[in-house]
């Protein structure tokens, strides 16, 4: 297929950027959405240009750095996947794509199309983690107590992994779902009882000195998350904030 690629050029964080006009042949309908920027890319160095500048790391849908805004949605139009799972049989030939890097304030681009996700770096820093003594002898995981539902729901929490499609999306830009993704991904477990309290407050806290929006429960952040994160990790996130709110003030 042929088509017209409307791609955002940016040489760094403080150019104001523009989007620029390609043409681009031959496409196979096979190829994936990464594969035929490689096309784009290696098209424009043998005509002496510089390259598209966008991240990319597994090509699996697994690490969530190749990020692009499609068309005016997070990941493009498929749904359930991320970009480098989107493929081009999703596009028609002759069709016009515009391409363009998440915006949001907590998102400055870097370049072209990549932008610094380094906000939801910090968050995870000030308490995405646990602190278990593991000295000695640790125990066999398959040896805790867990309730299959609540295994169940920490996985489905976990599978969340931080591209930002929720905040591309969010009218707010805000990243209420990846937190609540991280903050439930523990709750759920025994191993995350000793910094809970902590862990949701300083996440939260750290969320507001980032600069992203307010929740205001629109919706749309879980109909473009590839991997379907579910708004009542949210609610669960507010549950646990209100909770370690009121005792940290007793």
């Amino acid at each position: 297929m042929n088509l017209t690629l409307k791609v955002w050029r940016q040489k760094d964080a403080k150019d104001k950027g523009g989007l620029e006009t390609y043409q681009i042949k031959d496409v196979s309908e096979h190829s994936s959405f990464l594969e035929m920027l490689d096309m784009l890319n290696e098209q424009l160095i043998n005509e002496g240009k510089e390259p598209v500048a966008f991240d990319h790391d597994c090509r699996e849908g697994i690490c969530g750095m190749c990020s692009l805004y499609i068309n005016g949605e997070a990941h493009g139009p498929d749904r359930g996947v991320t970009t480098c799972q989107l493929h081009m049989r999703m596009f028609k030939d002759g069709d016009t794509i515009f391409i363009e890097p998440f915006r949001s304030k907590a998102f400055p681009v870097l370049k072209d199309l990549i932008v610094d996700r380094g906000s939801f770096e910090r968050i995870q820093q000030a308490g995405g983690f646990i602190s278990v003594n593991t000295s000695g002898n640790t125990q066999d995981a398959n040896g805790l107590p867990i309730a299959k539902p609540m295994a169940d729901k920490a996985m489905d929490a976990a599978t969340c992994i931080g591209c930002g499609a929720c905040v591309a999306t969010c009218k707010n830009s805000s990243a209420m779902l990846f937190v609540a993704a991280k903050v439930s991904q523990y709750s759920y477990l025994p191993q995350g009882q000793v910094e809970r309290k902590e862990r949701v407050l300083n996440m939260v806290e750290q969320m507001d000195k980032e600069g992203f929006g307010n929740c205001t429960n629109t919706g749309a952040c879980e109909v473009e998350c590839p991997k379907g994160i579910s708004l009542e990790f949210i609610a669960r996130m507010n549950s646990e904030y209100l909770g370690a709110s009121v005792k940290s003030e007793n």
